[in-house]
């Protein structure tokens, strides 16, 4: 999951303050999401797949399908 996190980030050329802002959460708090020091709240990873388009199942490897579910 955690390496997901980074390459979904690193692809959109981000740095983890600007996704920290996008959460509410410092820059050393997302890191620590990212190394797996910290598990990611529900709602976190609920706006990181909104904002990333993509689903939680997909954030935390149970599909390798990156594609959303549909409403």
């Amino acid at each position: 999951m955690y390496q997901r996190l980074r390459n979904l980030r690193e692809d959109r050329d981000l740095n983890q303050a600007a996704v920290a802002e996008i959460l509410h959460v410092s820059q050393t708090t997302y890191s620590r999401y990212e190394s797996g020091v910290l598990d990611v709240p529900s709602a976190s990873l609920i706006a990181l797949a909104r904002y990333y388009g993509t689903s939680v199942d997909y954030l935390l490897g149970l599909t390798d399908n990156p594609t959303p579910y549909h409403k």
